[in-house]
């Protein structure tokens, strides 16, 4: 076989049409040798004969696609110093861009002797590992457009791509839990029927299956495990893991374009599948143990872990950010995917000990021109001192919002003392975002992920359920702010059956009309239950799928209703944080842009933020005081809305607002089911909310008034036929029309004003937050 001596760069393997250059970094090892795989596992060992700044490569010109291939790296072993080579051991390329089979947990993947960790394993791993695969490169994105939806207008959907279409009965058997059948229609037409902008998969970089899940007959569901950062899952792949895999993803990727969505990706960056000291040897641990790692200073055997996983990339390592920035850089470039959530992404910030929002990494995200161009969402937190950085990421990231998960679901269960937040959370949480100059979008808010219950369980459940994990119930979080409606899991009770399904339709709806960005989590709209199980990450089962036989029709439609009405009015999906100050008007007096209500109809005072009706809440947001254009020049205005909110135990009636702030209303939502009025109540009318109910109105004005600029064109009458009791939503589809405009606009870079009339006073402290 003829070797030549190749290029440095790029890394890992490329083929070009005539053979494939292979390239691999190591700084320790004193030699590197490539291996090849026969079709019966047979090896064909070459060394490598080139080494260029510790990157080690050649060119051989009869290797093609779906060649198997893995590296045998020679160098010094010395763990407390903190070299771990061992030719022994086949190891998987860290850019390998596909990945064929799995590892079966032999001895032999280990260094040591299994219950003697200071030893020295020299049995031969190869025939039980998985292997790299040279790939095809190209593929034909003819056609293909990248949606890049601005964020207000985007709506997240969390999904597994297993769970989502594991159980769908209009998918193929042969495509169900892969990404083909993500691409079928069925599952298309539901993302668009509810309005989905954003399909954000749970991680489908090839991970590793835990042994100790598989000895329980459990496995790595969830996949938080990675051991390759360029290759997609190959168990996800429904034709084949020679390369195949990829093709299908690109197809995947290429479909959900044409159908208006993007593809954001959940990846792990802060660890790796090798984890702790008596963790396999699989890949970076054999090829560079130190510079992929965060080893302890004072003794190199051991890892640094911030994770709970074992282990902590070394991003101050010049090799291991390089392998971070390649891999977003190839899933953007290549595999055409819109963005990416970071698991754990405060990991990514330790250069050395503490939480540093302008780290490296950060900086080479920052100034790259192709991965800051896409959606950057960090979970804003981890395990080490210091892991809760909700708020503290640079301006242009976004982060899961634990703050709203949590405020939003003690208002929703009666919790005292909330309202304050509830109102901050509800307006984009400015008190977290707006002093980096970051807006309200900078807010990805949610109240179910994939970790934690579901939403079904969030009003089913006080507990957790945990037994099916094999912890004794000592896995998954125990404080869940959930509360069950009075009986424990399932029920006939239909008082209760009721309480449960309207608690779900405010969740919903406060999501979908919060300022900020929603993401919903696969499932959560057709009423998807784990049985009390908040902890999936070992159920690769019908425990975590999605059972669509058993969907809830009327909460899809509500869902979809909800989702359709945030869609047509940008006054639920503001760019700019409110400020509290009047915005003129044709006639009367200027209104502020928000104003907060009691249930007398009353301006709220401070004081009242602490009053005996802690528990409800009216908003009136204003159509005409939207900062800001929209794209093409133009001031967006919109019609004003009325939320009324109530977490009390019984009905509450609501007064309607003096006629400045409308002199009719229109009920658009009312979470108890069907109105009981649907013609427009005048001002001063009194609105019944339900015990635990949301009520939404739409400012009504003559029919002779000019439509606002900024509204949408479609649907002047109203075409939405009612839906059942259980999920109303009486959205008539006209068009808003606010009142003529006659305020200049405001400067598009006018800074809010910190005391506006639209903050609110915590109680604990009386001092003001920004709502």
């Amino acid at each position: 076989m003829e070797v030549w001596p190749g290029t440095a760069y790029p890394l890992g393997a490329t083929y070009d049409g005539t053979g494939t250059n292979f390239a691999i970094f190591s700084e320790v090892a004193e030699k590197v040798e490539l291996v090849l795989i026969g079709e019966r596992g047979k090896e064909t060992r070459i060394p490598m004969p080139e080494v260029d700044g510790y990157v080690w490569h050649c060119y051989i010109p009869v290797v093609g696609p779906g060649q198997r291939y893995g590296y045998r790296v020679h160098g010094p072993n010395d763990p407390a110093s903190g070299t771990r080579c061992n030719p022994n051991k086949l190891l998987l390329d860290p850019y390998a861009k596909a990945v064929s089979g799995q590892i079966d947990w032999d001895p032999s993947l280990f260094s040591y002797n299994l219950g003697d960790p200071d030893s020295v394993n020299n049995d031969d791993s190869g025939r039980h590992m998985m292997y790299g695969v040279v790939i095809n490169p190209f593929f034909d994105w003819t056609g293909d457009r990248q949606p890049r939806t601005p964020y207000h207008e985007t709506v997240i959907y969390e999904a597994h791509v297993k769970g989502l279409t594991e159980l769908h009965p209009e998918i193929p058997e042969a495509q169900r839990g892969t990404y083909a059948g993500v691409t079928h229609p069925a599952v298309i037409d539901h993302l668009t029927r509810l309005g989905v902008t954003a399909l954000e998969l749970m991680p489908v970089h090839q991970f590793v299956n835990d042994s100790t899940l598989m000895d329980k007959g459990l496995s790595n569901y969830w996949g938080y495990n990675t051991i390759g950062f360029f290759a997609p899952q190959n168990t996800y792949g429904a034709f084949g893991d020679r390369g195949q895999q990829v093709q299908e993803f690109k197809a995947m990727v290429k479909a959900m374009h044409a159908a208006g969505i993007e593809v954001i990706l959940d990846v792990v960056y802060n660890h790796t599948a090798e984890g702790n000291h008596l963790g396999p040897t699989l890949s970076f641990r054999g090829i560079d143990n130190a510079a992929y790692y965060r080893l302890v200073e004072d003794d190199k055997q051991f890892y640094m872990d911030y994770t709970g996983t074992g282990n902590s990339l070394n991003v101050r390592h010049p090799h291991s950010l390089q392998l971070l920035m390649d891999s977003l850089r190839y899933w953007v470039t290549e595999m055409h995917v819109d963005g990416f959530r970071f698991d754990l992404a405060a990991t990514l910030a330790r250069e050395f000990y503490d939480v540093d929002r302008l780290s490296t990494f950060f900086e080479l995200v920052q100034q790259d021109p192709i991965v800051s161009q896409v959606k950057l969402i960090a979970e804003p937190w981890d395990i080490g001192p210091g892991g809760y950085q909700v708020g503290n990421f640079p301006p242009q990231w976004t982060e899961w919002n634990g703050k709203y998960r949590d405020t939003v679901r003690d208002f929703w269960r009666g919790e005292p003392a909330t309202l304050g937040e509830f109102a901050s959370r509800l307006t984009g949480s400015a008190d977290l975002y707006e002093y980096s100059g970051r807006r309200p979008v900078a807010s990805i808010n949610f109240v179910t992920a994939h970790d934690g219950f579901t939403m079904a369980d969030l009003v089913s459940y006080n507990e957790k359920h945990n037994e099916a994990n094999g912890e004794d119930n000592n896995d998954g979080e125990s404080h869940n702010r959930s509360w069950n409606c009075g009986v424990e899991g399932p029920t006939d009770d239909p008082e209760i059956v009721t309480m449960r399904q309207r608690q779900q339709r405010n969740f919903l709806a406060t999501l979908m009309l919060s300022q900020g960005v929603p993401m919903i989590a696969h499932g959560d709209e057709l009423g998807r239950t784990q049985q009390g199980n908040n902890n999936t990450y070992c159920q690769d089962s019908e425990l975590s799928w999605i059972d669509w036989s058993n969907a809830d029709e009327a909460l899809i439609e509500f869902t979809a209703s909800v989702n359709r009405l945030r869609a047509q009015h940008p006054t639920f999906r503001r760019r700019r944080f409110f400020d509290g100050r009047p915005v003129a008007r044709g006639e009367g007096e200027p209104l502020p842009d928000i104003a907060w209500i009691t249930p007398a109809g009353e301006v709220m005072t401070p004081e009242d933020w602490d009053s005996g009706f802690g528990r409800s809440v009216g908003v009136f947001l204003n159509g005409n005081g939207i900062r800001g254009m929209d794209r093409r020049g133009s001031r967006v205005v919109d019609d004003s809305f009325l939320m009324l909110f109530s977490a009390h135990d019984q009905p509450l009636d609501f007064t309607l607002p003096h006629e400045e702030y409308g002199t009719a209303w229109r009920l658009v939502i009312d979470t108890a089911g069907v109105p009981e009025h649907i013609e427009p109540l005048p001002a001063g009318a009194s609105v019944t909310v339900a015990d635990k109910g949301l009520v939404v109105l739409q400012a009504v004005m003559a029919v002779d008034t000019p439509v606002a600029s900024g509204a949408p064109a479609a649907a002047a009458v109203p075409t939405v036929a009612p839906v059942p009791v259980a999920t109303q939503v009486a959205l008539h589809e006209q068009p808003p029309t606010g009142e003529p405009v006659n305020a200049d606009p405001l400067p598009d870079d006018l800074s809010p004003s910190p005391a506006a009339a639209g903050a609110t006073m915590d109680p604990d402290d009386g001092t003001q937050g920004q709502s």
